[in-house]
């Protein structure tokens, strides 16, 4: 028996974003809006896409305005699956 199956299973690469917290109103949850350039289908002109994570905030640290890290984790509840790692500026 290796020393690798007598170990727990290594789980897979998390996703991680930086966003800038839009709401902080809710009770341990921020919305966050993480934005991505990206070439537009047609014209390929680089346009904008912004996208609103919910992150649970088990301390209530990020308040809004703050840049902050996100990482995805298994499903809280209908819309909230990331969680906050870090808050990088306020």
């Amino acid at each position: 028996m290796s020393e690798e199956t007598a170990q727990e299973p290594k789980r897979g690469l998390r996703k991680e974003r930086v966003g800038v917290v839009t709401s902080d109103s809710m009770d341990k949850t921020i919305v966050v809006a993480v934005v991505r350039r990206v070439p537009h289908p047609k014209f390929r002109k680089i346009i904008k896409r912004t996208t609103k994570l919910y992150a649970h905030d088990e301390k209530g640290e990020a308040k809004t305005g703050d840049k902050v890290r996100v990482a995805e984790i298994k499903p809280m509840s209908k819309k909230k699956c990331w969680r906050l790692v870090e808050v990088l500026a306020h």
